[in-house]
């Protein structure tokens, strides 16, 4: 299937930006340029990434009849406007996650986007395309471990553990009162959403600001790189930090299931990992994203098995996301250019009425509800039910 028909554009310049460039060229989809948030910014971006054009204003990529796909990887705060831009102008959209910051705002993007159906609106939750997840998912669809019981895991890492670590998504202004759920939270629980196929009814949330106090440099560095932006800063100021470093949920599935998760950005040489155990009448399995290429199956009346990712071992579903033999690893930037396969495929068909296997607005707007019963039970202390009286989640 061809691809390469289409063209797209990035928003943002930061550490996710230039990851969907390079997976949309690993594909063969002509990205036409980026977008920074100044001029100079988009620029040096350009320069960098070798793309023919740095665009000035997100207005210059919406009047671009060149562009068919906006990719929106800016700070939360921006995602709203930016998708409500791109629909106007009849632009296909990838925005980065959190759809936006609220569920009113969410809803009213899931609203949008059924408005137009001839447009394709996905959110950038690429876990869900490590290969090993997409057979993890194959196996809890054909009963392989019998009906889910329990549900475990937790994403953790390190990058902000020092009160010098400074990034936006430490400010509730900038990237919302959530941040470690938020931000890497949502990950965690659209994987196993999608994997069980399980829908979370309720949770239970203790959540802390470990570093109550940081140091923010006068100097911006970026994001992901070590303490540079702090220590290295020769001024700072003190700010008082009202996110949440640290954070454990309970959760009750609908199906009577149970599940727990945990959180982190402060956890030292965790730098980025994500795991989960599942625990089924018949069998469990388990994946840890610092060796993606390993899933772990648990038996009770036999020897328990290790799957090693090989493209002849896997479901028929999942052979198509994995390029490599087996003992070639396939690792996160992997990830985003399965995703944007799946999307790019998706749009290329032209059939929206099929069910997709990326996550749309209607699961950017789940994840919205549940961070919001997270937060809510938290302050309050207490089992909190995600309320749907908003759209509902596909």
């Amino acid at each position: 299937m061809i691809l390469s028909q289409k063209t797209a554009a990035v928003t943002g310049t930061g550490f996710i930006g230039p990851v969907h460039v390079e997976a949309l060229r690993r594909l063969g989809i002509r990205v036409k340029g980026i977008l920074g948030s100044s001029p100079a910014k988009s620029e040096m971006a350009a320069k960098t990434l070798g793309l023919p054009k740095a665009y000035l204003s997100y207005e210059e990529i919406l009047s671009d009849p060149e562009v068919d796909v906006v990719h929106i990887a800016t700070p939360n705060r921006q995602h709203r406007d930016m998708v409500i831009g791109a629909l106007h102008a009849s632009k296909h959209v990838v925005c980065e996650k959190p759809l936006a910051t609220s569920s009113v705002e969410t809803s009213e993007l899931v609203e949008r986007a059924r408005k137009n159906p001839a447009l394709v609106t996905a959110v950038n939750y690429n876990v869900r395309f490590y290969p090993l997840a997409l057979q993890a998912r194959d196996l809890v669809q054909t009963g392989a471990i019998g009906r889910v019981l329990s549900v475990r895991g937790a994403y953790i890492q390190d990058w902000l553990l020092k009160d010098t670590d400074w990034n936006w998504r430490l400010l509730v202004e900038e990237g919302g009162e959530l941040r470690a759920v938020g931000d890497i939270g949502t990950h965690w629980m659209d994987l196993i959403v999608f994997v069980t196929g399980l829908r979370i009814d309720s949770v239970f949330a203790d959540l802390a600001t470990l570093i109550p106090v940081r140091q923010r440099p006068k100097a911006a560095g970026a994001t992901f790189q070590g303490n540079e932006a702090g220590a290295g800063a020769t001024a700072s100021e003190p700010i008082q930090i009202q996110t949440e470093d640290w954070g454990s949920v309970l959760f009750r599935f609908a199906n009577g299931a149970r599940g727990a998760m945990a959180v982190s950005q402060v956890t030292a040489g965790r730098k980025n990992q994500i795991t989960f155990e599942i625990a089924g009448s018949d069998g469990s399995i388990a994946w840890d994203s610092e060796h993606p290429n390993d899933l772990w199956l648990g038996h009770r009346d036999k020897p328990n098995e290790l799957l090693i990712r090989d493209p002849s071992l896997l479901a028929p579903g999942v052979r198509s996301f994995t390029s490599y033999p087996g003992g070639h690893n396939e690792g996160f930037p992997d990830t985003f250019k399965q995703l944007y396969r799946a999307i790019y495929e998706y749009l290329a068909e032209g059939d929206f009425s099929r069910p997709k296997i990326f996550a749309g607005f209607e699961d950017g707007h789940e994840e919205l509800l549940l961070c919001e019963a997270i937060l809510q039970s938290h302050r309050t202390q207490a089992w909190v039910p995600v309320r749907r009286n908003q759209p509902e989640s596909s």
